[in-house]
């Protein structure tokens, strides 16, 4: 397998990043053990980098179990800031909450220290200068060794490097957006800034949280619909597409997770593409198109089934930012209001 450098960290890495929410047993994989065998698997293909997250519950304990001699070879992501409970403390990228919350990540992955920890969602409550802060302490002292966020939009990278210049902290080394045949947003302006600084990007949800993988068909009633666990999959430009795009994987003689995988690693900006396997067989069906390269005319089709730059609807959990979710951020007081 061909070793990418995550942005300017040295960190060689995968272009198949292994994501672990699928082994988190309230959610994926209910056998913890068959978990660990999905991930030795994947280990002993070549991926390196396992990206998991203190809000995916068991999943850091599944990854430390895996990990038990073999932590060196492997680059450790986890990530920070998403709610764990009702307390409105235990979430957000404060000081006070990571300096806790990486501890407790340290003791469930079984280990002295975390090579990439990431703010999972933007925290616009906290000054991002109190947020690097506290993560170049981390860094300082050894328990995380590089840093980066997730879902963070293009202007809030640009600010984030610009603080950590002018204070003289630890700047964010990676980024993990969202990146599809489907959602090409980050094309416009997350790619492009983040080549201009110099980040790395582990990009997720490359198979469109299950939309490419050929078992979500338009008119079709299956278990994934059924389960709930495709809520998305009722909107119908998403659907038009995705028959394209099965049309066109045909026409190339390829499976559709092949040419989904194949397309997000292809990107010169992208690093590494997340892979969510709950199980062994789905693990096997990636792994087979690791080595899948698309060619100029390939790359001209899927351009005119999804413009380069642009988005067909809105995966489950993208981020919205607060000026979009607070109507009081975009309407005048009732008394400040001109008559119509």
């Amino acid at each position: 397998m061909e070793y990418r450098t995550l942005g300017r960290t040295g960190i060689k890495v995968s272009p198949y990043a292994l994501g672990a929410l699928m082994f988190a047993t309230s959610v994926g994989n209910p056998d913890p053990d068959d978990s660990v065998r999905v991930i030795h698997k994947a280990l002993d293909a070549g991926i390196n980098l396992i990206d998991t997250a203190d809000a995916y519950r068991d999943s850091e304990e599944i990854v430390g179990k895996a990990l038990k001699g073999r932590r060196d070879n492997v680059v450790v992501a986890t990530k920070v800031s998403r709610p764990l409970g009702d307390d409105p403390n235990q979430q957000g990228a404060s000081r006070r909450w990571i300096m806790t919350a990486v501890e407790d990540s340290l003791r469930r992955l079984g280990t002295d220290r975390i090579d990439l920890y990431q703010i999972h969602r933007p925290d616009p409550d906290t000054d991002v200068e109190e947020t690097l802060s506290a993560l170049s302490d981390l860094i300082r002292s050894g328990k995380v060794r590089a840093i980066g966020t997730s879902a963070l939009p293009a202007s809030d990278i640009v600010e984030a490097q610009w603080v950590a210049e002018r204070r003289g902290l630890a700047r964010f080394h990676t980024e993990q957006p969202p990146y599809s045949l489907l959602n090409r947003g980050i094309e416009r302006e997350v790619l492009p800034v983040a080549r201009r600084h110099g980040l790395g990007t582990l990009v997720w949800a490359p198979l469109a949280q299950g939309l490419l993988t050929g078992r979500v068909r338009k008119g079709g009633h299956n278990e994934l619909r059924r389960a709930g666990l495709l809520r998305h999959v009722n909107d119908e430009r998403r659907l038009d597409a995705v028959e394209r795009f099965v049309s066109l994987a045909e026409e190339a003689g390829l499976p559709l997770t092949h040419l989904a995988m194949a397309f997000a690693i292809a990107h010169p900006d992208v690093t590494s593409a997340i892979i969510g396997p709950r199980t062994m067989s789905h693990l096997d069906d990636l792994l087979a198109g690791v080595d899948v390269a698309l060619g100029d005319d390939l790359l001209d089709r899927i351009d005119e089934i999804v413009p380069p730059g642009t988005d067909v609807g809105v995966l489950d959990q993208a981020f919205v930012p607060p000026a979009l979710q607070r109507p009081g951020l975009r309407r005048r007081p009732v008394g400040e209001r001109s008559a119509a």
